[in-house]
């Protein structure tokens, strides 16, 4: 008896850590979901305001929107490319590898042009407007170069694959339209050629009858020819019946 209630004891205890650890990993799937849209919110928000500043402002704090502006969004699509191809491309592994190094810089410059939007001092910032561009250039070539390989490599593998499967194909349908074309042989009974007058009548000798058909020939003889149509109204005898007496008039 003490046996059982320990292992019921153990059951509920093993029960309750398993509770605890799905709703643990609940919770903290939930709070990711949860943490991404915001993030993804707050990264629409921010461009918009991005892309309505460099519109609406002139001069040096709609230069610095619009760097922001495309720094992100070349960042961003280079992320994109990258992690979906790296799952089937061990080699983007690499590439993504330095993607990484590269978003380094990438937000160390996009905090220092956040600052600079704030900072009031315009002719300190117009003089360093050119660095800023340069930096940014540089940083949005690299990631598009890396998104373009990317792409690329993608590409030339689909071309490939592509190629292979058209020529396999190609062989397969020639093998589906492979036929013969030779005239089948005729199966037609070939004409009994006609005797030859010289060597007189040919006789055949005449299969000999079975035991059975002399037997078949009497009983064919014997029945009477019956109408194809039997009138209505009419019985049918056969020969084996007996013949009805006549009926005694005594």
């Amino acid at each position: 008896m003490e046996a059982v209630g320990a292992i019921v004891a153990l059951l509920f205890v093993l029960f309750l850590v398993v509770g605890i650890y799905a709703t643990v990993k609940v919770v903290k799937a939930a709070k990711r979901g949860v943490d991404r849209t915001i993030t993804e919110a707050r990264r629409t928000v921010e461009d918009t305001t991005l892309r309505a500043k460099s519109f609406a402002q002139t001069g040096s704090a709609g230069e610095l929107a619009q760097l922001r502006l495309s720094l992100r969004t070349s960042m961003r699509a280079t992320q994109d490319v990258l992690q979906a191809g790296a799952p089937d491309d061990a080699s983007l592994k690499e590439t993504l590898q330095l993607f990484e190094r590269l978003s380094v810089h990438g937000h160390e410059l996009d905090d220092e042009l956040r600052r600079l939007e704030r900072d009031p001092d315009k002719a300190a910032l117009t003089e360093r407007l050119p660095a800023l561009r340069e930096r940014t250039e540089q940083i949005t070539k690299a990631a598009d170069s890396l998104r373009w390989s990317a792409r690329d490599r993608a590409r030339r593998f689909a071309d490939d694959d592509l190629d292979s499967l058209s020529t396999q194909i190609d062989m397969e349908a020639g093998a589906l339209r492979h036929w013969t074309t030779e005239p089948a042989p005729d199966r037609a009974a070939a004409p009994a050629a006609w005797p030859d007058p010289a060597s007189g009548p040919s006789f055949e000798p005449s299969p000999e009858p079975s035991p059975e058909e002399p037997g078949a020939a009497r009983r064919a003889a014997q029945e009477p020819t019956r109408p194809a149509i039997t009138p209505p109204g009419a019985r049918v005898t056969y020969p084996w019946e007996k013949k009805a007496k006549p009926e005694s008039t005594t």
